[in-house]
């Protein structure tokens, strides 16, 4: 089991909450720790191995909440055995679904993927090859609003714990972000604080940049503004053309998108307002 725990900064925390294990032979296999000083809290996750606990599981819930409560504190418990159920949203772009299938394909990406929506019909044969459904929602200014429910509708059918938007070119709505929050990962450019709108690698170009890179962060209402959860940059030069350059930025999404959805599946965040702690796992 995976454990979260957030709480206010006090001594002993650590040594609660081990003991409690050691008890009843649960091992941990690891333990990671984090503290912010300047608000005092406190935070923590830990890694166990139950096969040998001498409680039921549920008695030892009770009794880490017990903990819980002593340290005015949050605990969450996460299962790594129980595979998540992923939604992969995509427009055109074949690069992105294709390499995330391929990862999950080869037991890189510890989910489910039951199912890929897209608004348009392009990536259907590449995804359907891997016998996973695909659904065909095109979505303009009248039918926005159904295609959303249709989305919501799909999601809740099978059960998504996480949605993936693999260069997604639509903004959903608060609907969706308040009902998925936390669980919605998108991925974008790092230069688009800069280069909004179409065409980001072009006006790079013009502008002679010498650092491109990526961010996958988690979607809020505030347009790309969500927590970060990982980003990489590359250097270019007056060389590269646009073409050239494009490519670098995809190579590098598709790498900080496939490790922001890892630290995802694999429970190594702690989301604290609009940041992100990443453990090691």
């Amino acid at each position: 089991m995976i454990f979260h725990l957030t709480c206010p900064d006090q001594r002993g925390i650590i040594a609660q909450f081990t003991q409690l294990l050691y008890q009843h032979k649960v091992n941990v296999l690891s333990l990671e720790q984090h503290v912010e000083p300047d608000e005092g809290l406190f935070f923590m996750r830990a890694h166990a191995d139950l096969s040998s606990m001498t409680i039921p599981s549920n008695a030892l819930i009770d009794l880490l909440n017990e903990i819980e409560g002593k340290l005015s504190g949050k605990l969450t418990i996460h299962d790594p055995l129980m595979p998540l159920n992923m939604a992969i949203l995509c427009t055109k772009e074949q690069a992105h679904v294709s390499d995330l299938l391929m990862k999950h394909q080869s037991k890189e990406l510890n989910c489910n993927i039951p199912l890929v929506i897209s608004n348009h019909d392009n990536l259907r044969s590449s995804v359907e090859q891997y016998r996973i459904e695909y659904y065909h929602l095109p979505v303009d200014a009248q039918n926005r609003e159904f295609q959303e429910k249709e989305i919501l509708s799909l999601l809740k059918t099978h059960n998504i714990d996480i949605v993936v938007l693999a260069r997604y070119m639509q903004i959903l709505s608060p609907k969706i972000v308040q009902q998925y929050k936390g669980r919605v990962i998108n991925i974008h450019h790092a230069i688009l604080p800069a280069f909004k709108g179409d065409m980001p690698y072009h006006k790079a170009w013009v502008r002679g940049v010498k650092m491109i890179g990526a961010t996958a962060h988690y979607v809020t209402e505030a347009l790309d503004e969500g927590p970060i959860i990982e980003q990489d940059v590359e250097s270019v030069t007056h060389q590269y053309s646009v073409k050239e350059m494009i490519q670098a930025g995809r190579d590098i999404e598709r790498r900080v998108l496939t490790s922001a959805v890892k630290a995802h599946l694999q429970h190594r965040i702690l989301l604290h307002g609009q940041r992100t702690l990443i453990f090691h796992g």
